[in-house]
């Protein structure tokens, strides 16, 4: 969204999620008792917040998801109380926003394991290939193979049916290097260009044999880059096809390290680790990962007071139960308390031109 706005106006913007007792309440669908995925889940992105001078309207663009991160449906206009400083704004619209992605994916592709090189010409592009059931048209893929260097099978300029190709006919890699740092900071120096929506899908054991990165450089591009990183593990296939992980290389593998680090990749970066992943769950999983990335509540309205210069305006947002301003409950099909999140804290700066950060 392109600011015009030549008023140097900052919004604070503070979201506040409270579930308690009510008369009113939002039934939400039954979910699982525990989230899809691995460890704890780390910040997420921020709002994506805008003021534009021209139409006079803020637009906060924010998650609302239970405490294990499933995203919480249902939830209409009148369930959100929209604050100003302190002001009820009264005149809010809310949608949800399904937003088109960029996904860069990024495949361990060689080691010095012919038996794990073996299993992952097998088994990364089998549990890889499912993303394109979940892409739409307007969304941009790239994927990438790593061993000793990084290798583009698909750019983000490719047609989409191109995109099939890329998870077939993979042969078995060379003996290499297992190169994962490198291979990640240079994916992500792609994806920090990148102005909308984006993530990297790491498909990897975590192996590193050689690379000039360190771990902790992987974490800093991956904040800088502002993307999040979700991560399938392929630590467990990869000791179940060792005949023998107690000689050769693989027998001097910390695997317990290797899946530390990338759940910590995947909080760092704000993403998910589902670093025990089978076949059966990997539909699942996609699912989660895009409704994680993809779907935001659309709060917009124009505020009460018109914005003045040097103006600092703070927005809090409530779920609310629109019978009795109280605190709105939610509870699924089955009856049962659910807390939500609302994963937002922000501010900006709207000048002339300029693009709003996220």
């Amino acid at each position: 969204m392109r600011i015009t706005n030549r008023i140097p106006v900052m919004v604070a913007v503070v979201l506040l999620a409270l579930a308690a007792t009510s008369a009113g309440q939002v039934t939400v669908p039954d979910r699982p008792s525990k989230p899809l995925f691995r460890g704890e889940q780390g910040a997420q992105r921020p709002p994506e917040i805008a003021f534009n001078a021209a139409t006079n309207t803020v637009t906060l663009k924010l998650s609302v998801e239970d405490v294990h991160g499933f995203f919480i449906p249902n939830l209409r206009r009148n369930n959100f109380g929209v604050f100003e400083d302190g002001v009820r704004q009264r005149n809010v619209t809310v949608e949800i926003e399904h937003a088109p992605i960029t996904l860069a994916v990024l495949m361990e592709m060689g080691g010095r394991s012919q038996q794990l090189n073996k299993m992952l010409a097998n088994e990364a592009p089998y549990l890889a290939r499912p993303v394109l059931d979940v892409l739409g048209r307007d969304d941009k893929l790239a994927v990438f193979v790593y061993g000793d260097r990084l290798r583009t099978l698909v750019d983000f300029d490719a047609p989409h049916d191109r995109w099939d190709a890329a998870f077939s006919g993979v042969v078995v890699p060379p003996f290499s290097e297992a190169n994962f740092y490198d291979a990640a900071v240079q994916v992500l120096d792609r994806l920090a260009a990148d102005p909308g929506r984006k993530a990297l899908l790491v498909i990897s054991t975590g192996i590193d044999t050689f690379s000039q990165a360190t771990f902790d450089d992987v974490m800093k591009k991956a904040e800088s880059a502002n993307t999040p990183v979700y991560v399938i593990g392929l630590g467990d296939l990869a000791r179940q096809s060792v005949i023998d992980a107690t000689r050769g290389p693989l027998a001097r593998v910390d695997w317990a390290q290797c899946e530390r680090q990338l759940e910590t990749l995947a909080r760092t970066s704000g993403g998910r680790a589902y670093v025990r992943a089978s076949t059966v769950s990997i539909p699942a999983i996609y699912d989660d990962i895009m409704e994680n990335l993809r779907v935001r509540y659309v709060i917009t309205y124009v505020p009460t007071a018109p914005p003045t210069s040097a103006t600092r305006r703070t927005v809090q947002v409530k779920l609310v139960d629109p019978k009795t301003d109280e605190p709105l409950r939610i509870a699924d099909a089955s009856g049962r308390r659910v807390t939500a999140r609302v994963i937002a804290q922000a501010s900006y700066a709207p000048s002339s031109g300029s693009q709003v950060s996220q």
